[in-house]
């Protein structure tokens, strides 16, 4: 493995550490008042959103360069659906974040929790839910799918983001059961967008974790070993 090929495991596998560690701060940040937040709340919660999600947004770009050297340099249709559709929720989730500070910033009296509350809330609704699940889902199977993945960072990844996906696909219906965030399956539920939005990013924060494992320096029999045992 060349020097900068094992530079872009340690950028890319951290990168999305970073972002899994950061995203677990500002999922408890949404759980601290069970009314409405105070603007410091909403505020503090969603930069730390920009940073997680400037993270991730690292993690695709040095994802897409590793899928062209698993690929002998060419990532494939797939490993570039993979790519594009990561970058796509890291966009999307930040309009959503957006909207949210909007509504705060609008009213800084604390009158309104902007995940429930006013038209910016609705309008968050398929951004969080069926839009952000199918994206991941998409991410997901493709990267299961990509050249090379099943060997780099084994098996059980493989699986895993595809177990994932399918339960992400699974929530798409979400906006048939209306917006009662009380209500798990509901189009902004506390199961179809809270829960699995966090179980997806803690996810992106495992495959960082095995791209830095499959970027350590390793003989032959040390990297086979490994995916069989994975």
């Amino acid at each position: 493995m060349n020097r900068s090929t094992s530079t872009d495991h340690r950028i890319t596998g951290w990168s999305a550490l970073l972002g899994g560690a950061l995203s677990l701060v500002m999922i408890a940040l949404y759980f601290v008042y069970s009314g409405p937040p105070p603007e410091a709340n909403v505020l503090s919660r969603n930069l730390i959103t920009l940073g997680t999600f400037t993270a991730f947004l690292v993690f695709s770009v040095g994802l897409a360069r590793l899928l062209r050297t698993y690929g002998h340099g060419d990532a494939g249709i797939v490993g570039e659906i993979a790519v594009t559709a990561l970058r796509t929720y890291v966009v999307v989730t930040l309009v959503a974040t957006s909207l949210e500070v909007g509504t705060s910033l609008q009213f800084p009296d604390g009158s309104l929790d902007p995940t429930v509350d006013g038209p910016l809330a609705a309008g968050m609704a398929m951004l969080h839910g069926p839009i952000a699940r199918v994206l991941v889902a998409v991410f997901l199977l493709a990267l299961a799918s990509a050249t090379g993945v099943r060997e780099h960072l084994g098996r059980r990844v493989v699986r895993g983001s595809i177990v994932l996906a399918l339960v992400n696909l699974a929530l798409v219906p979400s906006i048939y059961f209306g917006m009662d965030a009380a209500d798990f399956y509901a189009a902004n539920g506390w199961g179809a967008t809270a829960s699995i939005g966090a179980i997806n990013v803690i996810w992106f924060a495992v495959l960082g974790r095995a791209i830095l494992r499959a970027g350590a320096p390793a003989t032959t029999d040390e990297r086979q070993e490994r995916v069989a045992v994975a």
